[in-house]
């Protein structure tokens, strides 16, 4: 399965952002309210800044206390952001993000963010896959 037909299976289209100077404290509303893992700071919600996640506001909380929630998002996020294309495979997907410890991947085409894929959406996807071929093997294994 491909990046476009996980996309294409999520409840939510987009992308939910937040500008940069934002607090904190807005980015975990959003959060709350959207009921979803990570916010991606953007000025435009074409580009990506950065990317807020519930655990590194959760890690700062720990380190300091409620005055992190001041902070400005740009302080607390994620810079360095691995992104993919609508034409990568789930696989190599699940690859990247295991391997560099993130669950969260914005999807770009053009040079414009299109969308956000998950861990939970790129397992989802895979399982499915897997489900679909053992029931081609076990009708071959039939005869059906």
């Amino acid at each position: 399965m491909i990046v476009q037909q996980i996309l294409k299976t999520k409840q939510t289209e987009g992308v939910f952002t937040v500008a940069p100077g934002a607090s904190v404290e807005a980015a975990a509303k959003v959060l709350s309210e959207k009921r979803i893992g990570s916010v991606v700071v953007s000025a435009d919600g074409r580009q990506c800044a950065g990317i807020l996640s519930e655990r590194d506001i959760v890690r700062e909380l720990g380190r300091r206390g409620p005055s992190c929630m001041a902070d400005k998002v740009d302080d607390m996020m994620t810079k360095v952001i691995e992104t993919c294309a609508l034409g990568d495979d789930a696989e190599s997907i699940l690859t990247r993000m295991t391997e560099g410890r993130f669950r969260h991947m914005p999807v770009m085409s053009d040079g414009e963010m299109i969308g956000i894929i998950t861990l939970g959406d790129v397992v989802k996807a895979r399982l499915t896959e897997l489900a679909m071929e053992k029931d081609a093997l076990e009708g071959m294994i039939m005869g059906h």
